[in-house]
């Protein structure tokens, strides 16, 4: 007896292999543009970052420079988390759930922290009430916010999210956007620190293990199949 429910369409097996066959054709194709994008994204140019950011975390107060555990990349969740909320965004607190094990950051020789306006001890609470152990400081009474442009107050900076201006947010969202937003940075260090890249609203939406994690940033996979630049720091590709 069959179910009256929608469904797709029952074929013979030969039928089935031809229709997946040409939507692995689309699959590839896909897969060769995403690859084009990683590469251009890995040649963005950086600008260097020249304020002393300073973040509350477990252990007292630290540097930016702190937050890369002496790694060369950093990547930076901005997490949703008002100094005036009890909990945490739910849409952020499904997305650190998501992220699983990232210890293939660490050899790749960059380092993955959460950072939010709330204070440490709402932090710290929060944290803890979810079973986390990913790094996550305090951006309380810092800058930090404001500038990669996660916090709207055109009272402390001017509006711009997703890199729309305020006009342009009215626009597309009448009465504007003002508050907490999420997004994610990256950052590089030399002697000094760079900013790399930032994504912000549905550009953080796959960015949930370490492969797209490190797609984000200018070393990438650091496999031998990436097109990257000459020096890049690559491991062989896994049979």
């Amino acid at each position: 007896m069959t179910e009256s429910i929608a469904h797709p369409q029952v074929v013979s097996q030969e039928a089935w292999l031809a229709a997946r066959k040409a939507h692995l054709a689309h699959e590839k194709q896909l897969t060769t543009q995403i690859d084009k994008l990683h590469a251009e994204r890995r040649r963005l140019p950086m600008v260097k970052v020249d304020k002393d950011y300073v973040f509350q975390g477990p252990n007292g107060k630290v540097g930016l420079r702190d937050l890369f555990e002496g790694r060369r990349q950093l990547i930076v969740y901005h997490f949703m988390f008002d100094p005036a909320w009890e909990q945490g965004c739910a849409g952020c607190t499904d997305y650190v759930d998501a992220l699983g094990d990232l210890s293939m950051l660490n050899d790749r020789n960059t380092s993955f922290t959460v950072i939010s306006r709330a204070p440490l001890p709402k932090i710290a609470a929060y944290k803890e009430l979810r079973g986390w152990d990913v790094p996550w400081y305090s951006a309380f009474g810092s800058d930090f916010n404001y500038d990669f442009h996660v916090t709207l107050d055109k009272g402390v900076a001017p509006v711009e999210y997703n890199y729309r201006n305020e006009a342009e947010l009215e626009a597309r969202h009448p009465g504007g956007i003002q508050g907490e937003e999420h997004g994610l940075s990256v950052f590089f260090r030399l002697g000094d620190i760079f900013h790399t890249y930032s994504a912000y609203a549905r550009g953080t939406e796959n960015l949930t293990n370490a492969y797209m994690l490190l797609d984000t940033t200018p070393y990438g996979r650091q496999e031998s199949f990436e097109d990257s630049p000459p020096g890049w720091p690559q491991k062989p590709t896994y049979a």
